[in-house]
């Protein structure tokens, strides 16, 4: 499929998709009056960025993981991506502790404003919510 069919298919811009490019993310096939031609291959690149940007990884680390894709496999490309994947997994354990925390108090202010009784808790609910900025910012957060 050409670029502009790639780009509104997976919600990115044409800059976006050269700038991939350019980066060795995607490696469209090059037809003969230039165009780019994306591929299955390059879909497949795609939804995996996709994923993996969504899970927090970097650009540089999703070029490092898709050229492991690519590698053989031995010893030294398996405790490099363990390495990165305990790190990731590590920061997902904790967005998720977040996120939890914070639908908790979501639905506790939704409960307290249906009850009426916002106002009444609000002092309350400030302390919550900086509890939950200051989790958000502490060393083991980061």
């Amino acid at each position: 499929m050409r670029i502009k069919q790639f780009t509104e298919k997976y919600g990115i811009s044409g800059d976006t998709a050269r700038y991939y490019e350019d980066e060795g993310l995607l490696q469209p096939l090059r037809l003969e009056n230039g165009y780019r031609d994306y591929d299955e291959g390059c879909e497949q690149s795609m939804r995996f960025i996709i994923v993996l940007k969504k899970l927090g990884f970097s650009l540089q680390e999703i070029k490092s993981m898709l050229q492991l894709q690519q590698s053989s496999v031995s010893t030294e490309c398996g405790s490099g991506s363990q390495s990165m994947f305990t790190v990731k997994m590590d920061y997902i354990r904790q967005q998720v502790l977040f996120y939890q925390s914070a639908l908790k108090a979501l639905e506790l202010v939704t409960d307290l404003m249906e009850k009426g009784q916002f106002k009444k808790n609000q002092q309350m609910l400030n302390q919550l919510f900086n509890e939950m900025y200051s989790n958000m910012n502490s060393p083991a957060n980061s």
